[in-house]
């Protein structure tokens, strides 16, 4: 897997020496390759889509401010 995406996390596509398996905790299914920050960033906001989107809507209210 780790080759197949020449070390670039699967989120912010950015390389790394070594990735995380991320899976999806309900099915157990392997979604893809990240690195430490975006799992645990996706792992923070428990998996949710809702929870990211609202983080999103955050973060462009925040830049429409400044």
């Amino acid at each position: 897997m780790y080759n197949n995406r020449d070390g670039h996390c699967d989120i912010c596509t950015d390389w790394f020496e070594s990735l995380v398996v991320d899976h999806d905790h309900e099915t157990g299914e392997v979604r893809g390759l990240l690195c430490f920050k975006c799992n645990l960033a996706i792992g923070m906001l428990d998996d949710n889509i809702g929870n990211l989107h609202r983080a999103i809507d955050y973060l462009k209210g925040k830049e429409e401010n400044e």
